[in-house]
């Protein structure tokens, strides 16, 4: 086996949080091991005023770190699995899926702490089209605005007074130690969150069986079962994020519970389904949860965003 490995990476002070934690664990892991970073500036990072259905999608924070792969500069890279799209290219591979932090959308907030307080008309920014249709099915009179930038961008837009509130992923602010930030956690029932949000992901080319092998251990099967039934809704249904799409999954002994949800991008229409089934099958699962929203009504809210 490789006696030193590359990590590529975003350069955000999150990605690098979570390429320097899988660090820890294979150099803990395996001894000799050296662990080395390549950050790299992906399209994702550098388009910030832009909506990312609008010039590309999740892809975008991935597509460098999958060349530096392909290229030989890095053995594997490290992704947040919310931003890996749902079909990977041929010749890549998901050779483990790390233990889940709190998958909750939070939301920041000095004044308040639910949405439900929020004022009428309250500027509220998100990046993401999931949970401003969830925002806005529940709080139509609010205004959804988009946010985009890295966590501490992001934040700083905020405490400029930019935003009343700005809902985050909550593992992201966990990790980064800024917990102390958020004023409340919104639940599963209020804003489901998207395919494998709080999980890491690492990723590496198919051939490498060194690589997969090696991070082999890092694997948590719970997690991984988890975001395989989330990711095969969001794959049956496009894969893309141009759709309003929430799915999550939870792990009862050998059974799995999946929610899963579509929306219009102004929460006016929503399809919902649940399902339960083995996690052994959690992709099969991930299907049924998507010909059971077909049968709510989601196939006219795709046609709709097409």
């Amino acid at each position: 086996m490789a006696a030193r490995l590359t990590i590529a990476t975003r350069r955000s002070r999150l990605a690098l949080w979570q390429a320097e934690h899988v660090k820890a664990r294979l150099e803990a892991q395996h001894a000799g091991l050296e662990v080395a970073l390549l950050p790299l500036s992906t399209r994702g990072d550098e388009l910030l005023e832009v909506r990312l259905d609008k010039v590309g999608g999740k892809g975008l924070f991935v597509k460098e770190l999958e060349q530096a792969l392909a290229d030989g500069r890095a053995d594997l890279a490290v992704h947040s699995m919310k931003d890996v799209p749902a079909a990977l290219p041929e010749g890549f591979r998901l050779a483990a899926i790390l233990a889940r932090e709190d998958a909750r959308d939070a939301l920041v907030c000095a004044r308040h702490t639910s949405l439900a307080e929020l004022p009428r008309g309250a500027r509220v920014g998100t990046s993401s089209l999931r949970r401003a249709a969830q925002i806005a099915a529940r709080r139509p009179d609010l205004e959804l605005a988009t946010l985009r930038g890295n966590v501490e961008t992001r934040l700083a837009k905020l405490e400029r007074g930019e935003y009343e509130a700005i809902v985050l992923a909550a593992a992201g602010l966990k990790r980064l130690g800024l917990e102390a930030r958020i004023a409340g956690l919104l639940s599963v029932e209020e804003s489901l969150p998207a395919p494998g949000q709080a999980a890491l992901g690492i990723e590496c080319l198919a051939a490498r069986a060194d690589v997969v092998a090696l991070v082999a251990a890092l694997q948590d099967a719970a997690t991984s079962a988890c975001v395989r039934a989330e990711r095969a809704v969001s794959y049956a249904l496009g894969g893309s994020c141009t759709v309003p799409l929430g799915a999550y999954a939870e792990q009862d002994g050998d059974t799995l519970r999946l929610r899963a949800l579509v929306a219009s991008p102004d929460g006016a229409r929503m399809a919902r389904a649940e399902c339960r089934g083995p996690a052994a099958d959690a992709e099969a699962l991930g299907e049924r949860a998507a010909d059971a929203l077909r049968a709510q009504g989601a196939a006219a809210i795709l046609a709709a965003l097409a």
